[in-house]
Formats: structure tokens, sequence, C-alpha cells
């Protein structure tokens, strides 16, 4: 049998809370600007860094940590929801606008720049074959929508030719959220 001195167990127990303490402060930085407090990596949005009223509400769709944020008029509650966004920076239209149009079960129509791509590519009726998904809000630039999607994939990745892609139940509740004319920027 073996024992420990006084000197050696104080030392195991000083280490051993050392540990304890190690995880909690290991992944502290100095400047607050820089550390992440969740696991998923979104930034956090503040709406008045953005627009100088809530209005009919605010989207902010962030293309770097690849959340989109809502702020509702109503209650000024605040949502994120993980998305898929634009696979290059040439796809991806940054700045203000906001939801002119709405549709639950949208059709898909290639884009002209993807007829140019992808020739063979034809459009798609509602279902489950579509990329839009189950609900689409249409955003006052040509083609840039913000929906849903079937594949589930695509969600937290650049996959998309401009648009912002929300899972199928994300989009439905945004989308009972947000009248025509909800302001939106994207950043």
């Amino acid at each position: 049998m073996t024992y420990l001195s006084r000197r050696a167990t104080l030392s195991l127990g000083l280490a051993g809370a050392g540990a304890l303490f190690l995880p909690a402060s290991a992944g502290a930085q100095a400047s607050g600007d820089s550390v992440r407090n969740n696991t998923s990596s979104f930034r956090m949005q503040d709406w008045r860094d953005h627009f100088d009223s809530l209005g009919n509400g605010a989207i902010v769709a962030d293309t770097i940590s690849r959340a989109l944020h809502f702020w509702d008029a109503t209650d000024g509650s605040h949502r994120i929801f993980p998305t898929s966004v634009p696979i290059s920076d040439e796809l991806t239209k940054r700045g203000y606008t906001e939801i002119a149009r709405k549709k639950v079960g949208p059709s898909w129509t290639p884009t002209p720049s993807q007829m140019e791509r992808y020739p063979d590519w034809k459009p798609i009726g509602p279902g489950p074959d579509n990329p839009l998904g189950t609900h689409a809000m249409y955003l006052g630039w040509p083609a840039y929508i913000i929906h849903g999607t079937h594949d589930t994939r695509k969600i937290g990745r650049r996959s998309s030719d401009g648009c912002i892609g929300l899972y199928n139940e994300n989009i439905a509740q945004l989308f009972a959220l947000c009248p025509i004319g909800t302001q939106v920027r994207v950043i």
C-alpha cells in the first residue's frame, strides 16, 4: 500500500481544484467583442444598429454567421434562425430591402443566370422537389428570396444562388410573423 505525504496530498488537491476551474476560464478572452458565448457561433445583433425603428418588424440576415435575426414589432421579441447563404460573394446582394410578396407553396423558376449555367433546368411547381420549400418571402430585389428548403443539409452552409434558406418549420414561423413591408437588411 502506498501512502502519500501531506505535501503530495495537498499538491494533488490544488491540481484537482485547478482542473475544475480551468474549463470555465480557458475560453475567456480579454476583449468582450471577440468572445462568443453561444454554441452555434451566431453573432448577436441589435436591430438599433441597422434600423431607425422596428416599423412592421425587422430582419437582419447575417451571411457570415449564417443566421437570420427577426424582431417582432408587436412585442419586440427577438428570434434567431439558422440559414443557408449564397455560395459566393458575387451572388450575395447586401443592403436594405423589404418583404415585397409572400407565397405558401411557391413555384420555382431558374433565373436567367442559372439558365446560362444549367440550360437543362426547368421550372418546378410546389412539392418536395421544389428548392424553395414550403414558404417564400420575396424581397424587393428581383430574384432574391427568403425561403424554406426540403434539403436540410443546406442549412448552415454556403449553398444558394443568392437566397437565404431556412428549415421549412422555421420559414413557416417567420412567414406567419412577417407582414409585407417588413424591413430587411442583408449583411
